[in-house]
């Protein structure tokens, strides 16, 4: 593939980028979020969630019969990338790679009119519940539907729900007791649907969703279930990596403007060997997680096969990324370990990221049972 990105792809880099930098606090200073915001279950940054609405960057992806773009995967991940890049704590992997994205390319358009008006202006967020104890996006899940058509109840327990709360509609992969696999809908605001709060490095809001007997408003793909339900696992993974992407990408930048101006004994820190080495293998890093990701992502926009490429990816943003933040912080000094500093934005996002695929071990043996097979 060519990994230039196209005229359309830059130009959602360069709106992105624009209403990000105009929102967001200066890259040399603390986060100005409300930090009251989590505990009203609303978007961090949700002056800048609104912003992007206005910008039309909410509605790449909607259907231009809801006032959308129709574009796809690989627009959402530079939109992503540019969020990660100011580590901004809006919910755009929430509801656009784990919602929007879904429904668009599964749902029909009957559920679409239910689930998407209100998602382009920032009015609609949406989430989905992947991951379920001691099971990183399992394809057979623990949790079940029992449906009628469309419509049903749905038991079971999901953590780490990216913004559950201030979700309208939550996509819950569960095993279908009739049978097979699928993703069934359910409104966030029923009865049946618990969530508790806990807690995530970067304060962004994480629950624990307790399903019980909730009612399921929708089902996407029917059919398709064990299709769908990979497709969703994928466009997750495919979203944590492009945010993981912009967070390295500017960890990065931060550190080698830090080392050159940064002088020990006379000479900046960047002349070091030492230090050459080290900033040298973060920018592995970096590029390794970039281009792995941009494949996988083209590759998911193109209807071609990602897993491969999202192992990669994904073991890159659990391993290898986490160790490249430290090496950041090691590089800065004393100014590396103040939580007001951006380069803990960073390093928070990062560890969360790690966290929501499943950990280093678990994506490395998924890398070795891909390779083995």
């Amino acid at each position: 593939m060519d990994f230039a990105l196209g005229e359309t792809q830059q130009a959602v880099a360069r709106v992105a980028a624009d209403v990000l930098d105009r929102c967001q606090p200066p890259a040399a200073g603390p986060s100005t979020a409300d930090p009251s915001a989590a505990d009203r279950d609303e978007p961090q940054d949700s002056a800048v969630w609104k912003e992007l609405g206005q910008a039309g960057l909410l509605s790449l992806t909607l259907p231009a019969w809801l006032d959308g773009d129709g574009l796809g995967v690989l627009e959402t991940a530079v939109l992503l990338t540019e969020v990660g890049r100011r580590a901004a704590a809006v919910p755009a992997l929430a509801t656009l790679m784990l919602g929007v994205l879904p429904v668009v390319r599964w749902g029909g358009r009957d559920l679409q009119e239910i689930l998407l008006p209100g998602v382009g202006s920032g009015d609609t967020v949406l989430t989905a519940a992947l991951r379920e104890p001691s099971a990183e996006m399992p394809a057979e899940p623990a949790t079940t539907a029992s449906l009628s058509g469309d419509s049903g109840t749905v038991t079971g327990t999901k953590v780490g729900v990216p913004y559950a709360a201030a979700a309208r509609w939550i996509l819950v992969p569960a095993s279908i007791a009739s049978g097979g696999q699928g993703v069934v809908i359910v409104d966030a605001r029923a009865g049946g649907v618990g969530l508790h709060r806990t807690p995530s490095s970067a304060g962004a809001p994480e629950y624990t969703v307790r399903l019980t007997g909730a009612p399921v408003i929708g089902v996407i793909g029917p059919g398709s279930g064990g299709d769908v339900v990979a497709d969703l696992y994928q466009l997750a993974l495919a979203g944590a990596c492009c945010l993981a992407d912009g967070a390295l990408s500017a960890a990065l930048a931060l550190t080698t403007a830090h080392i050159a101006t940064r002088e020990q004994f006379g000479r900046p820190l960047a002349t070091f060997q030492a230090v050459a080495q080290q900033i040298a293998d973060v920018y592995i890093a970096a590029r390794t997680l970039h281009l792995a990701t941009l494949s996988a992502c083209w590759r998911l926009g193109t209807g071609r096969e990602a897993g491969g490429d999202l192992d990669v990816a994904a073991y890159w943003l659990a391993q290898e990324a986490p160790a490249a933040l430290r090496t950041c912080h090691h590089l800065h000094g004393g100014i590396g370990l103040d939580v007001t500093y951006p380069l803990h934005r960073y390093s928070s996002l990062i560890t969360d990221l790690a966290r929501f695929a499943g950990g280093a071990d678990h994506r490395l043996d998924a890398l070795g049972a891909r390779a083995g097979g």
